[in-house]
């Protein structure tokens, strides 16, 4: 066992099997580098925005880490530890309940967060060791320090008339052709269900199962993805995911519900049937969310969902996500459309149900123009322990606006007129 205090140490073997990974405190985080000291992108940091790697070895629970270290993939060569800076100690706990790192840490001065230390290859096995390494600046500086893109915001653009008022009903606006043939893949094993789905309404901490499908309008002048009728599924527990012909090419919106606690997760697949980056990865118990995600040219949109309970999963026009208007409540993960002017947005979030505290952050793109979400960006809230009430101000729309809460929130939104 391994025991310390201070800055870097020498380091101690660590049984290669699955370890909870403790610091004594909220906030705890991983990185998992490749062999240039670096993460390979986004996916690679785990923490409670985002509970669970892709390859399922590290995974975010509550005040702790899960490490399946037999597990991690070859390309990752170390897993750092990391978090606020709070004086205590990392903890390392085997299957067998056998303490194998017990780690002091001291806070560092004038540091908002700290790298505790890391797990690391070595002749085949895993080693760990002690850094305490501060960042003044918090934890954005320490992220980036490992190759994380931390996105700044962008200058407010001069204020942009906002298209006409008056929707226009779904059904009117023209429907786009399918732009590849019926799927050529195996029939999706959940039930297609009908538009209305019955239920109870749809309170924000306490979510209804199977949700209740919102009567969304399109915005008139919203030209940003296809518009084609939408696309529904239920199951239960794992499975893949095919959009059948209805669903074109083009950025479309993604709503998932899950029923009670327990993982969900959904993952869009490539022409190679590889997983790419989560669209949900989430532990919140009743998880809702909508997402916007890119259907691919010439094949069909397949994903792949990790759940462990009942789902329901829909496939909609982006012109069909919910609209930011006045005040407005929810849960988790949202998709949302803003059409109006220059306005100051008041974010109420009421916290993660479990821990009470939790991350809420919102990213904005002005979508005008654009066919997919590789454009500027605003990042308009990020706030690791948001709970509370959170006034930021956001630029003229359209604007596509990107939610991500670990609990129920309202959001109220105020123009200011010029």
């Amino acid at each position: 066992m391994m025991c310390g205090m201070g800055h870097t140490s020498e380091s101690s073997w660590v049984p290669s099997v699955t370890l909870l990974v403790g610091v004594g405190s909220e906030g705890i985080s991983a990185l998992l580098l490749g062999a240039d000291g670096r993460v390979r992108g986004d996916a690679d940091m785990v923490f409670e925005g985002q509970p669970v790697h892709p390859s399922g070895a590290v995974r975010h629970t509550k005040r702790s880490l899960s490490l399946a270290l037999h597990e991690v993939e070859p390309e990752v060569e170390r897993i750092v530890i990391a978090g606020p800076a709070v004086s205590g100690s990392l903890a390392a706990m085997a299957p067998d309940r056998q303490v194998v790192v017990a780690w002091l840490i001291a806070r560092p001065d004038d540091a908002k967060a700290v790298v505790f230390g890391e797990f690391f290859r070595e002749s085949g096995g895993w080693k760990f060791t002690g850094i305490g390494k501060g960042y003044a600046s918090g934890l954005a500086e320490l992220v980036t320090a490992y190759g994380v893109e931390v996105a700044e915001e962008e200058p407010v653009a001069e204020p942009v008339a906002p298209p006409a008022a008056g929707p226009v009903p779904l059904t009117s606006v023209a429907k786009v052709p399918p732009t590849h043939a019926p799927s050529p893949y195996r029939k999706h094993h959940g039930t297609p269900v009908a538009a209305g789905v019955a239920g109870t309404p749809d309170v924000p901490g306490l979510p209804a199962f199977p949700p209740v499908e919102r009567k969304h309008r399109s915005a008139e002048g919203w030209d940003f993805g296809p518009v084609f009728e939408p696309f529904t599924v239920t199951g239960r527990a794992n499975d893949v995911i095919t959009a059948d012909s209805r669903v074109p090419a083009g950025p479309v919106l993604v709503e998932l519900a899950h029923k009670g606690g327990g993982y969900v997760g959904l993952n869009p697949l490539d022409e190679r049937n590889k997983s790419q980056r989560y669209i949900f990865n989430s532990t919140l118990p009743d998880f809702r969310g909508s997402r916007v995600t890119l259907a691919p040219e010439g094949r069909p949109l397949r994903m792949r969902l990790q759940a462990d309970n009942e789902w329901t999963l829909r496939v909609r026009p982006v012109a069909a996500a919910r609209r930011l208007e006045g005040t407005i409540r929810g849960y988790c993960f949202e998709a949302l459309l803003y059409t109006g002017g220059p306005a100051d947005l008041q974010v109420d979030f009421e916290g993660d149900p479990e821990t009470n505290g939790g991350y809420i952050g919102i990213n904005g793109y002005e979508v005008a123009g654009q066919t997919d979400l590789t454009g500027p960006h605003t990042l308009v809230l990020n706030s690791p322990d948001g709970k509370g009430r959170h006034t930021v101000p956001i630029p003229a729309g359209p604007m596509l606006l990107l939610l991500q809460a670990d609990g129920p929130w309202t959001l109220t939104v105020r123009e200011t007129g010029f």
